[in-house]
């Protein structure tokens, strides 16, 4: 009888270690672009014409990545009550191949910008993403490269 209640013992002990063991390995790793993402400055060349813009006291911008999806929220933080009045959001599907990274705009309140793949290049860096690529939407007349600088936000 008690080599029973011992076997018995041992063999929950070991089918415990082997479901957390599958348990751990069915676990996605997460991608580290995978965040809340404050833009800092966003630089378009577009006709040989260059602007930077900086997003500190009067525009906030963040962009929110998991593992499939990602969406963006920009508005202005006067709360409409200056000059600088403004809201834009957006989201869609993405893929990530090394530093390859292609949007894909489901989703946008501008609506001539939806349906279109936007392909990147990033870097991540410590807390720093920088996106790099061309914007291109025909029917709005839109060309441009795009640099992104972005700060990763904490918890």
């Amino acid at each position: 009888m008690k080599t029973i209640f011992q076997f018995v013992i041992l063999a929950t002990i070991a089918i415990s270690c082997v479901q957390k063991t599958e348990e751990n390995s069915t676990k996605k790793t997460s991608l580290p672009i995978v965040g809340t993402w404050k833009l800092i400055t966003g630089t378009t060349i577009e006709k040989g014409d260059t602007v930077v813009a900086y997003y500190n006291k009067n525009v906030s911008f963040v962009k929110i990545i998991n593992d499939t999806h990602f969406a963006f929220l920009n508005h202005d933080l006067k709360k409409g009550k200056d000059y600088s009045v403004m809201y834009s959001s957006g989201g869609g599907t993405y893929s990530l191949s090394d530093s390859l990274y292609t949007e894909h705009l489901e989703y946008c309140s501008d609506r001539e910008w939806e349906g279109n793949d936007f392909k990147f290049t990033i870097a991540i860096k410590d807390d720093t993403l920088i996106q790099t690529g061309v914007e291109k939407v025909e029917s709005a007349g839109i060309n441009r490269l795009n640099i992104e600088k972005y700060v990763r936000l904490k918890k």
